[in-house]
């Protein structure tokens, strides 16, 4: 997995996966769109009908702690929402 970084595996997307046959991931901030679909269409052979990118800026963050406050920072990503064909689906957990 060298675009993909992981799934996302959270109660919204498996529910967008069972309604509309969308898939979510975190793939690497350089990746195209092409270059998105032809690595899952490789790793778990499905046709990817459509995808939609989104990038997503790391925030700021603050902690209040009794030695003071600390700053810190969210990493930033992009995340990739794929469309399948009808009759297709990605099984995450078959390997558990």
């Amino acid at each position: 997995m060298g675009i993909l970084k992981k799934p996302l595996i959270t109660e919204k997307y498996s529910h967008i996966s069972e309604k509309f046959n969308q898939f979510a991931f975190i793939v690497e901030k350089t990746a195209t769109k092409p270059e998105i679909i032809s690595e899952i269409e490789k790793v778990y052979s499905v046709n990817v009908t459509g995808i939609s990118t989104m990038v997503y800026s790391g925030k700021n963050k603050t902690r209040s702690t009794k030695r003071g406050q600390f700053a810190g920072k969210r990493t930033a990503f992009k995340k990739a929402i794929v469309t399948l064909k009808e009759d297709q689906k990605i099984d995450f957990f078959q390997n558990i």
